[in-house]
């Protein structure tokens, strides 16, 4: 019995070795083609766990099965208004055909050398298809600068009119997407999204558009200006109007008051002195008196003038 142990134990060791080179354990996030002599046989594992294979013969090539990512290189692209632009684009993608994609790209590198070249000439294409406020704005939403402008001011060859949407930034990612997905099928590769990062002018031109851009909101500026001054001066001629008309109406109101006043103490008066005339007419006599006499006067009356009577008469002591 003892000579046979040496054996089993090379016979443990070896079905040891052999259970150890057939089996291959696939994560959550890998998938795996199985190859013999370089070649793809079966169909490929997805499911994660532990699996077996041929050992020595067949081998496990492990590709990942989560979205990966793709940073494109920022480049120069001229618009359909002849501005030339920096643009930054990305995408995400993943693997859904492991066999397509081993027989085709069969590494990473590989792979994202082949979305160079698919993605970027699709998003040169569209970008350049379109006017550069396609590309970075999503609708034809109002925009703060341009509230207020009436409907005149929105015709063809406006300022306004050069804002308006007719794509917008979302549809043109798409469409580049729709372009670019066939391409890739064959390859075994589904591109999930494509996003411009960044869309900024190029050095040269971008004095010359912020320049622009100046002298259009200034032009805007000035049409709100003079829409508030004549808005303003408006309101001043209705004040002024208010104002007129409040003050006539008092005016009217206090004569009026005056008037019934006057008459009340004229009526008062004439009942008051008519109870006594002579008193009456010496009374308002001292007031003529009061009024025209001072020490600087020099009156020439007649001794028969009415208008000393009252003095007549008085004796001297």
């Amino acid at each position: 019995m003892n000579k046979y142990k040496p054996l089993i134990l090379v016979g443990l060791v070896l079905t040891g070795f052999i259970l150890f080179a057939s089996a291959y354990i696939v994560d959550e996030t890998e998938q795996v083609v199985i190859t013999q002599f370089g070649k793809a046989v079966g169909e490929p594992v997805k499911t994660p766990g532990l699996k077996f294979k041929v050992p020595f013969i067949q081998k496990a090539n492990y590709f990942p099965k989560n979205l990966q990512e793709w940073d494109g290189d920022p480049g120069q692209v001229p618009t359909k208004d002849k501005t030339f632009i920096w643009v930054d684009t990305f995408a995400r993608w993943k693997i859904v055909d492991p066999v397509k994609y081993f027989q085709t790209v069969n590494n990473m590198v590989s792979a994202l050398g082949r979305l160079d070249d698919i993605i970027d000439p699709a998003m040169r294409n569209f970008l350049t298809s379109f006017r550069l406020v396609e590309s970075v704005r999503n609708s034809d939403r109002p925009m703060d600068t341009f509230e207020g402008i009436g409907d005149s001011d929105k015709a063809e060859g406006t300022i306004y009119s050069q804002y308006r949407i007719k794509v917008g930034r979302s549809e043109i990612t798409k469409r580049i997407m729709a372009q670019a997905q066939p391409k890739l099928k064959p390859f075994g590769i589904e591109l999930v999204d494509v996003k411009i990062k960044r869309i900024n002018y190029v050095e040269k031109v971008r004095d010359a558009v912020y320049g622009r851009m100046i002298a259009e909101r200034s032009q805007i500026a000035e049409k709100f200006r003079a829409e508030g001054k004549g808005e303003a001066s408006n309101i001043r001629g209705d004040k002024e109007k208010d104002l007129q008309r409040i003050k006539s109406e008092a005016y009217k109101a206090a004569e009026e008051i005056k008037g019934k006043a006057d008459a009340e103490a004229t009526a008062i008066y004439a009942a008051s002195y008519g109870a006594d005339p002579e008193f009456y007419s010496f009374l308002k006599t001292l007031e003529v008196y009061k009024s025209t006499l001072d020490k600087s006067s020099s009156l020439v009356l007649s001794t028969d003038s009415d208008f000393m009577k009252y003095f007549k008469g008085i004796k001297q002591k």
